[in-house]
């Protein structure tokens, strides 16, 4: 959903069971269903800055209780190339993290 010229907002969610033989080798989660417990959710925005910038946030639960927050920075140096900063935060029930990446694309 697109708030204003430089805010877009999404939200969506997810449900599935984790019955067969598959998800529980998998501690209930399978390559179509990759979130804990039987549902998840997720939302996120992103904000263009100018026409180079832009910043970009996501946040997931689930049932098993497990919090995702992913935050960026998006910089286009040259039309093709984005340079993109990015810190990603996670807690479950059991554990917790925090990292990063630093990623140079180029398309064609």
């Amino acid at each position: 959903m697109n708030a204003s010229e430089q805010l877009s907002l999404f939200v969506m969610g997810g449900w599935g069971t984790s019955d067969d033989v598959t998800d529980a080798l998998n501690g209930g989660q399978n390559f179509y269903k990759n979130w804990g417990g039987d549902w998840a959710v997720w939302g996120g925005a992103s904000y263009q800055v100018n026409d180079k910038t832009a910043l970009n946030l996501q946040a997931s639960y689930d049932d098993a209780e497990t919090l995702g927050v992913v935050a960026n920075v998006a910089y286009t140096v040259v039309p093709g190339f984005v340079v993109t900063a990015e810190v990603d935060y996670y807690d479950t029930p059991v554990d917790d993290g925090i990292g990063g990446i630093l990623r140079f694309q180029r398309s064609f």
